[in-house]
């Protein structure tokens, strides 16, 4: 998956350089992918998991919007082009072995998930003392009962 600005990342052969110095090296995986935590900006809530291809990267820093790769879809996915729910990116944040991707955005809309909430992360999994038996599936907790928004009318 090469793009036409593939030379504004760095090269990945020197470890130590990828850890230490300032060369912006992304490592995509054996997909061509990296994931990307989009993060708001004002609140510092998690607001959603997507992954990247070099092309999603470079278009998200030509932007200043998030712009992914759809993996159901095969195509890139430009954030709120059909729902106008866009991702303003504030802030690039990248881990110290380059194959993560956190962006600060200012999300604009009601939300930023397909099925209608401020947030894809709208359960909670219980853990240690709430699992009541080991012969039964989790059942998830709810963090927002209410959809912001409703996507039938948004997704038409």
């Amino acid at each position: 998956m090469e793009t036409a600005n593939n030379a504004w990342f760095g090269d990945r052969s020197d470890h130590k350089a990828i850890e230490n110095e300032l060369d912006f090296a992304p490592k995509f995986d054996e997909s061509g992918l990296i994931p990307a935590i989009a993060q708001d900006a004002q609140s510092g809530e998690v607001l959603m998991v997507a992954y990247m291809n070099a092309d999603a990267l470079s278009d998200t820093l030509r932007r200043g919007e998030a712009v992914y790769w759809s993996r159901s879809r095969q195509v890139l996915w430009h954030k709120g082009a059909t729902s106008g729910h866009v991702q303003e990116v504030v802030e690039i944040l990248i881990d110290c072995d380059q194959d993560a991707l956190i962006l600060k955005v200012n999300q604009k809309g009601p939300g930023c998930c397909h099925v209608g909430h401020q947030t894809c992360f709208y359960r909670s999994v219980p853990f240690k003392d709430a699992i009541t038996s080991q012969d039964q599936v989790i059942t998830l907790n709810e963090r927002y009962s209410e959809k912001s928004y409703d996507p039938k009318e948004v997704y038409k």
